[in-house]
């Protein structure tokens, strides 16, 4: 029986596979003629999960279903002819970027087995609705913005104001988005590989914002958090102990499972964190930096948390309630800025107008190393900080550092019961 021979035709080129419709498919002449010789990585995103064939049999799988999907916009549209990329505006490719769903980086990451952030999706949306979509530099076509409308649209952004009346230039928020928009302008470029489209911001140099310094908590202030009576349940002691004694994110310090913790070495092996942790609708996912990476496992921590599983018992995360709380079995953000209000007050930290928030342990961790003398570029790698791949063999000075720490709190935490146990004899012997 003769083989009824395809409506297309599959050329392998390289690593990548060419096709061709055929008028045989059933389509429009003028829509075949749109898909000659084109690769298959330029699918509609729609088709995402075709893009990236591994064999001859899957590519003509991604052809046939690219016909289907252009017979469904005959019937849907009246018309099968897909949106050039030529003919999109900056307000339209810029927004694919503001949901997972359209978004060119995400469809490319999540082919290639990379991560995303949900945050930055998020960020993206942010910027693009309150400062971008309504400028007029959204209505131009971009295979037609030139150098001078990129510049203008510089210009209008850094005099733009914010709700606090201040001028958006120089700012945190200018450059989150100019630092959007030229990420669109950039992937623009390289979704269509045509050398001969010249980025308008490829001459600009992006703005940079020099972050204030931090606020930080000195030694003696991280040691009155350990004070008796400040940590008030074995919970509280295991997250303060991990913000404090190992420099993790919140995020991370949520996201830390029984299997991560390495008590022999000892260290704790991170390689999670809930993504906008801030949320209802947080997820796990890649730590900031995208890598794996050790933190110290100080021996308050691991005395913490070993009394924390007898107490509420062993779950999927380390520092986790005994039986879920609106419904959920670990604390939240609110749960975590309530107790360290709380944490400061009873220790009876004076702030004098400085901003300390539970991120604000990495930093005190951070001045701490680097007053005792560790150098600023393994401070950098136990922070996840340093994108260099540098030598773990100088780890244990930190670590010994952080030992040093645990130690002082020790004492204090024994000195405090002492003092109680001397006045309770004194109250007793004047009693009796």
């Amino acid at each position: 029986m003769a083989r009824i021979a395809e409506p297309f035709t599959v050329v392998k080129r390289g690593k990548t596979y060419q096709f061709t419709l055929n008028k045989t498919c059933d389509l429009p002449q003028r829509v075949c003629a749109e898909w000659k010789r084109r690769t298959i990585k330029i699918l509609p995103d729609e088709l995402i999960a075709y893009k990236n064939p591994k064999s001859t049999p899957e590519a003509k799988a991604s052809v046939r279903a690219l016909i289907a999907y252009l017979k469904k916009k005959q019937e849907e549209e009246g018309s099968a002819r897909r949106i050039k990329t030529d003919d999109i505006s900056v307000h339209d490719w810029l927004e694919k970027f503001t949901t997972l769903e359209t978004s060119p980086r995400t469809g490319i990451n999540a082919a290639e087995n990379k991560p995303y952030s949900v945050a930055t999706i998020k960020g993206y949306k942010k910027e693009f609705e309150r400062h971008i979509k309504d400028d007029p530099f959204c209505k131009l076509i971009m295979m037609e913005v030139e150098e001078e409308d990129a510049t203008e649209f510089v210009t209008r952004m850094s005099m733009k104001k914010l709700k606090c009346g201040k001028k958006m230039g120089g700012t945190r928020t200018f450059e989150k988005v100019m630092k959007f928009v030229r990420m669109g302008f950039r992937s623009f470029g390289q979704k269509r590989g045509n050398h001969r489209w010249i980025n308008p911001f490829q001459y600009m140099k992006a703005p940079k914002y020099k972050s204030p310094k931090r606020a930080y908590l000195t030694e003696e202030e991280m040691l009155m958090f350990f004070n008796p009576g400040v940590l008030r349940t074995t919970l509280e002691l295991c997250i303060c102990s991990a913000l404090y004694l190992a420099g993790m994110r919140r995020e991370e310090v949520f996201a830390l499972m029984p299997k991560d913790l390495d008590w022999f070495t000892p260290k704790i092996n991170l390689c999670r964190a809930w993504q906008d942790f801030d949320s209802k609708d947080k997820v796990l996912g890649p730590l900031k930096e995208k890598k794996p990476r050790e933190a110290p496992f100080d021996y308050i921590l691991q005395e913490a948390i070993k009394k924390l599983w007898q107490e509420n018992g062993k779950h999927e995360f380390v520092f986790s309630y005994k039986k879920p709380i609106r419904g959920s079995m670990i604390p939240g953000a609110f749960w975590l800025k309530k107790h360290f209000k709380q944490w400061i007050e009873r220790a009876g930290i004076n702030l004098n107008g400085r901003n300390i928030t539970p991120h604000s342990s990495r930093h005190s961790l951070a001045s701490l190393l680097e007053n005792r003398g560790v150098a600023l570029r393994y401070i950098q790698e136990m922070l996840g900080h340093s994108t260099l791949e540098t030598t773990k063999i100088y780890l244990h000075t930190p670590d010994r550092v952080i030992r040093d720490m645990g130690s002082k709190i020790i004492e204090a935490r024994d000195d405090q019961e002492r003092i109680k146990e001397q006045e309770s004899k004194i109250i007793q012997f004047k009693v009796s």
